[in-house]
């Protein structure tokens, strides 16, 4: 596999291809890079993460080009965050579900925020491993390039715990 560009966002800031492009929070990054997709403040803390890792890596590619894209990421968390937020809104004695919130109780809903914004057509995946492992994660990949024969695939580790520990590391690779 080749890679084409890749991103890393954690809380001390964000690195493009290995170099520091910003000391932002994930809003910042955003309003600093994007700033042109209001549905972005109704997003998790996650799909907030995913979103502008992704949005870094392909903003520029020609939209020909990332139709038969895929996507494949991967955490160790899911939404948990979220799912915690939802269930308090459930527990309270007022009983009032918040369908803001259970949309994002589904950790795929990153990869379908990605390939709305990006009219990616492509295979769209979102694995729960119990750690970061890249020989699995790669493994998945290759999977994919030999069942799917996608363009190129948007892959890597986004996971979020809280405001002070999250991980975003996507790279864009092709066969």
């Amino acid at each position: 596999m080749n890679t084409l560009a890749s991103v890393m966002i954690t809380p001390e800031g964000a690195t493009l291809n290995g170099k520091k492009i910003s000391s932002q929070s994930v809003s910042g990054l955003y309003r600093e890079f994007a700033g042109d997709y209001p549905k972005f403040f109704k997003m998790d803390s996650l799909c907030k993460l995913g979103f502008i890792a992704a949005e870094l890596l392909l903003k520029n590619m020609s939209e020909e080009g990332k139709e038969n894209a895929a996507i494949i990421l991967f955490n160790r968390n899911g939404s948990l965050i979220t799912d915690r937020n939802y269930q308090k809104t459930i527990s309270d004695n007022n009983y009032f579900p918040s369908p803001a919130l259970f949309v994002y109780t589904l950790a795929n809903i990153v990869t379908g925020e990605i390939a709305i914004r990006h009219k990616i057509y492509g295979e769209s995946s979102f694995y729960v491993l119990s750690g970061k492992d890249e020989d699995t994660m790669d493994d998945i990949v290759r999977n994919t390039f030999m069942t799917s024969d996608p363009s190129f695939i948007l892959t890597g580790w986004v996971d979020y715990d809280s405001e002070e520990d999250y991980l975003a590391d996507l790279k864009l690779v092709t066969k």
